[in-house]
């Protein structure tokens, strides 16, 4: 075996940097939970005062700091000897809603490394791992990370690029949310939109009931309602507009969600398709975006579709071309990209 050095040298320095991200990512989660980042979003301290005002151990939190600050998550100033966030940090690590939040994708990386011995399985037997059958993490870290982007693209930019949409919801429409989680999308769309009506659906209980007291506290009760049911049969009909955020890659029979959405929908109805921005083909997608999406569509995507009915297991890199032919098959006459972010694929169907 004849070995480049310094193509090794090179992988390992990769090594390098990927074990210390994967070490890295617990303590995330540690600060996160404890609300470290919050308290040092406050101002630069040293750590006997944030051991104080956090009430935990000095000696442990310095070694979290320490952590921390070498990865570059944390500034640290040898001359005083003290920690704090510098403002970038602390938009994305402290200030929960930001459209840089990043804890709750965290959560969802601890999610999958719980998952290793089902996935082990799995991947021996051609089995399915359910939504449902994932640790707790992962629904929590789910709408975590992903509502930011939400919050900070639907009413601005996804919806605006949709034809005459947002008028319609201006002026009052029916709205489905298909395959809703915790309900941050259908609540976002409700806030933006007081005159229309939104209901969630969901075929996971607990993530139903969740959205179900989050949309109390949000205040919009009164115009959302969520109710547990499959894609393929959730109930109505007459929709001005059906929503699907993130989860048409994971569904077992795509082609069947999508032939009850045409069904469901007015004739002059829209289908809103949010999916995982990604290229048709593999080798365009083998970048730091793709990485993180292959990885999880390991785990979590492609395990929920093989434990439904039909199986298909688009992925989470199923690409524009895939999602076209699904949509085509439902019966869907018109399908375009509306738009797009770095790690976002905003599509729109119509009868």
């Amino acid at each position: 075996m004849a070995i480049n050095d310094d193509r090794l040298n090179a992988f390992m320095g990769r090594f390098v940097g990927d074990l210390g991200a994967v070490m890295h990512a617990a303590t995330i989660v540690v600060g996160d939970q404890l609300g470290l980042y919050k308290r040092l979003a406050e101002g630069p301290t040293d750590v006997e005062t944030l051991a104080r005002r956090t009430e935990t151990d000095a000696r442990y939190l310095l070694e979290w700091l320490s952590a921390q600050a070498a990865s570059g998550y944390v500034e640290y100033d040898a001359a005083t000897k003290r920690f704090s966030l510098s403002e970038e940090q602390a938009f994305a690590l402290a200030q929960e809603g930001s459209p840089a939040f990043i804890p709750g994708a965290f959560q969802v990386a601890v999610a999958q490394f719980k998952a290793i011995p089902r996935i082990k399985q799995v991947m021996q037997t051609g089995l399915g791992l359910a939504w449902h059958e994932h640790d707790t993490a992962l629904f929590h870290g789910t709408e975590r990370f992903f509502r930011p982007g939400y919050a900070a693209n639907l009413a601005t930019s996804w919806i605006p690029a949709l034809e005459g949409v947002e008028a319609r919801l201006k002026a009052g429409a029916h709205v489905a949310d298909v395959g809703c989680g915790h309900g941050a999308s259908t609540i976002i769309m409700a806030q933006a939109y007081p005159a229309s009506s939104f209901v969630g659906f969901d075929y996971h209980e607990p993530s139903i009931e969740h959205a179900r007291n989050s949309a109390k506290q949000a205040g919009v009760g009164d115009r959302v309602r969520f109710e547990t049911a499959r894609a393929q049969s959730f109930p109505g009909d007459g929709y001005d507009l059906v929503a699907m955020f993130d989860c048409l890659h994971d569904m077992g029979d795509p082609v069947g969600a999508a032939a009850h959405v045409r069904a469901s929908l007015k004739p002059d109805g829209t289908w809103l398709i949010v999916e995982p921005f990604a290229n048709d083909r593999l080798e365009d997608n083998l970048n730091p975006v793709g990485r993180i999406y292959y990885s999880a569509s390991t785990f979590i995507c492609t395990p929920a579709s093989r434990s439904q009915e039909v199986g298909a297991c688009l992925g989470a890199q199923a690409g524009e071309a895939r999602l076209r032919d699904v949509v085509t098959k439902g019966g869907f006459s018109r399908f375009r990209r509306a738009t797009q972010t770095p790690f976002n694929l905003v599509l729109e169907a119509r009868p």
